[in-house]
């Protein structure tokens, strides 16, 4: 059980509930640090070999009407294969963590029906995230910050891309297999200047 007195999602790779009606006036300062099992998990989740360490500070500060800010920040470093070479490499992740949670009842059904009501050029606002049965999950939040964090395409330190060289027998190139494909035999391949000159012959 979480210190926040409700019990772990299962089915996310890391999960850390905090019940909204629980916090002090004040706000809350949480860490986090996802255990051995979490981090496998996660690493499953991103598609990374794997998750090294991962940590997680936050503010959780209550608002009026029910609301609640949650800023802070999520450190990791994940394990990737180089695009290039397909070594591993490791890279550091420092995301930084904004978001506002509501009640469901208080966010609309899509971003556009508030554009509607305040008009065409008004701005798109991002929507709150939802309270779920009076809940926060600090642990799927900080995963999703993670995974936004992680380089989609990592390359180990001094490897460069090298594209394939072109071949020396003009045969070889990929146009001459077109080329070859044109020249289908039988088909006459224009006419010659010959041919353009003569006559049919008299019946």
């Amino acid at each position: 059980m979480s210190k926040s007195g409700h019990m772990p999602d299962n089915d996310l790779p890391w999960s850390f509930p905090v019940a909204v009606a629980q916090l002090p006036e004040a706000g809350l300062h949480q860490v986090l640090e996802a255990s051995a099992a979490q981090r496998q998990l996660i690493a499953e989740a991103a598609g990374v070999n794997a998750v090294l360490q991962a940590t997680a500070t936050f503010e959780i500060v209550p608002e009026p009407e029910g609301r609640v800010s949650v800023t802070g920040n999520v450190r990791a470093r994940v394990e990737q294969a180089c695009v290039v070479s397909l070594e591993p490499v490791e890279n550091d992740i420092d995301e930084h963590i904004s978001a506002v949670f509501a009640p469901p009842s208080q966010i609309p059904v899509s971003p556009k029906s508030v554009q509607k009501e305040e008009g065409d050029d008004a701005e798109i606002p991002d929507l709150p995230e939802p309270i779920v049965n009076g809940v926060i999950d600090l642990g799927h939040l900080a995963t999703e910050f993670l995974i936004l964090g992680i380089d989609p395409y990592p390359r180990k330190p001094g490897v460069a891309f090298t594209p394939p060289l072109t071949p020396e027998d003009p045969d070889e190139h990929p146009f001459a297999a077109l080329k070859a494909l044109k020249a289908v035999p039988g088909k006459p391949q224009g006419k010659s200047q010959g041919s353009k000159d003569k006559k049919p012959e008299g019946k």
